[in-house]
């Protein structure tokens, strides 16, 4: 006999959706913990109850290393951008100047563009450099992103240890 289809709604009953939560988060951890062992990956899965509360999970190693590792991974834009700073290194300042004066430029026209204000047409090199710079703020936006959520989770820790100390003093 086959299981009814569930309508993708918010549970409006607290009982209901507590116990709907626990039993999903258990499957999701479940099946996070298969697919690393069967595919041998490396998963970090966060979740936040309702209540704020953190669940995580970290497959092999740390969550940490695997936030290092995120960073690392997405911050290939950024090793692309170094490049291209080694690459000016090796220029004449006149040519830098004129080089920085155009990407000035680029990225003017690129704002204006972006914003509605009339930037007219952009090339196709110019869109590219327009991408580039856009991939590099993301990234920025991200590690910002990552760093607070790194220093929110530490905190949550900090606060669980410090109510299970006090339950444990209360018992005594």
């Amino acid at each position: 006999m086959a299981r009814g289809k569930i309508q993708m709604k918010r549970i409006e009953n607290p009982v209901h959706r507590q116990v709907t939560f626990c039993k999903r988060r258990a499957g999701l951890l479940k099946k996070a913990k298969e697919l690393s062992v069967l595919c041998d990956a490396e998963i970090g899965l966060f979740i936040f109850s309702a209540h704020g509360k953190l669940y995580e999970l970290a497959t092999k190693g740390s969550m940490q290393s695997l936030i290092e590792r995120y960073m690392k991974c997405s911050g290939e834009v950024a090793a692309d951008d170094q490049e291209a700073k080694e690459k000016q290194i090796n220029m004449d300042p006149k040519e830098e100047i004129s080089m920085l004066k155009l990407e000035i430029e680029i990225l003017q026209k690129g704002l204006r563009y972006i914003s509605g204000g009339g930037g007219g047409a952009m090339t196709l090199d110019e869109l590219n450099v327009l991408e580039k710079h856009l991939e590099i703020w993301i990234y920025h936006v991200r590690s910002a992103k990552m760093d607070i959520m790194v220093q929110e989770i530490q905190l949550l820790k900090n606060k669980v240890y410090s109510k299970q100390q006090t339950s444990i003093y209360k018992r005594r």
